[in-house]
């Protein structure tokens, strides 16, 4: 082989090495619980060849940046800061930072203040013009109209809930379907899930008809999941440790078909659902369980309906949020009191995380994602 050949062929193998490499490693995000005078953002590298992270960076994302979301498009990461005061107004908070993917950084673009205090939980409206915003202090929810380059300017709609005497809202979580034609708001207080349609040139909510489920008292809906078609919701309730399932007609009406519980056989402890997401085949549904401290892995029927696969350690304590790598072969779970990120591989037989797996130590992690 001539030696200009011989060089070439170098070459070509050491780039695809290091495309390999590249292809092995994922950016994971995290927002936390913050003390005075801490960066509550983090960035990591997922390598999946190892199943460990790394740490890249961290910033400055303002108190109590609890739960986020992000736009690719636009390079934009939306951080909900759960407090009841920020920037002396009273309300929650939103900030946004401005990501740079390559060096791995980011930097405080905007900060905005939201009416009523606590919010928990945000998503992007399918058309990426709105943000929508789940404040569980305050029984409330919120639409934040953005600009053309995606930075908040005003908060174009506030729904405030109200139950019977006795009664207070604690909306947990508000997102829209996969056609991006309804938003959902779980109401754990309340035990009930409001359907909605959003009215994209006002930025305004109206409640679909027959728009309202409500659950048997005490069951405490949380987190939601849909099925890729949108066909099915699977919500985790918080209060009675169980995951309700529905029918999704075409109005956005919710029809409830199942009910399962989320703990072992003779479990009498105290427990809390957290979160709760489907995995990348579409074939298991996965739900954390805070107290009994593991994740449940249910199988996913041809009609939609759950059976259980298994359950498996969380790797800590207070598994308060938990993500699956979109290769599907990791769930990373936040471990909030224990202060861990713990990772284990998923089995590609039983669907169930297995192994003893690897951990980085962060206190109080609240959110993650990819």
């Amino acid at each position: 082989m001539k030696r200009s050949n011989l060089f070439t062929y170098v070459m070509l193998i050491i780039m695809a090495i290091t495309s390999s490499c590249k292809q092995d490693t994922i950016r994971l995000f995290a927002g936390k619980y913050t003390v005075a005078g801490e960066k509550g953002f983090y960035f990591f590298d997922l390598n999946r060849e190892e199943g460990t992270i790394k740490l890249i960076s961290q910033t400055d994302a303002g108190s109590n940046p609890t739960y986020f979301c992000i736009s690719k498009e636009r390079g934009l990461i939306y951080a909900a800061n759960e407090v009841k005061m920020f920037n002396d107004n009273p309300g929650g908070g939103l900030t946004t930072l401005k990501y740079d993917p390559q060096k791995g950084v980011a930097e405080k673009i905007s900060e905005l203040a939201v009416p009523n205090g606590g919010p928990c939980f945000i998503s992007l409206s399918h058309d990426g013009k709105y943000l929508f915003m789940a404040n569980y202090g305050g029984g409330s929810v919120a639409v934040v109209k953005l600009d053309d380059n995606g930075v908040p300017v005003s908060v174009s709609d506030t729904i405030i809930y109200k139950g019977e005497e006795g009664t207070l809202s604690h909306a947990h979580m508000i997102a829209s379907d996969p056609s991006g034609e309804k938003i959902y708001v779980t109401d754990l207080g309340l035990d009930r899930i409001v359907a909605y349609t959003l009215d994209n040139v006002s930025g305004r909510l109206k409640q679909i008809p027959d728009g309202i489920a409500t659950l048997p008292k005490g069951t405490g809906p949380r987190h939601f999941a849909f099925s890729s078609d949108g066909t099915k919701m699977y919500v985790a309730d918080e209060l009675n440790s169980t995951v309700s399932v529905f029918n999704v007609e075409p109005t956005g009406k919710l029809d409830s078909v199942q009910t399962v519980t989320t703990v072992k056989d003779g479990f009498t402890g105290k427990n809390y659902p957290g979160d709760i997401h489907i995995g990348q085949n579409g074939a298991y549904l996965y739900c954390s369980n805070r107290g009994e401290n593991d994740i449940v892995t249910f199988r996913i029927g041809s009609e939609g309906m759950l059976s259980l696969a298994g359950h498996s350690s969380c790797g800590g304590d207070w598994p308060r949020n938990f993500v699956i790598d979109p290769s599907g072969k990791y769930i990373l779970v936040g471990n909030q009191r224990s202060g861990n990120i713990s990772i284990f591989p998923i089995d590609e037989n039983t669907g169930i995380p297995a192994g003893t797996g690897k951990d980085y130590k962060i206190t109080t992690p609240a959110c993650l994602k990819f």
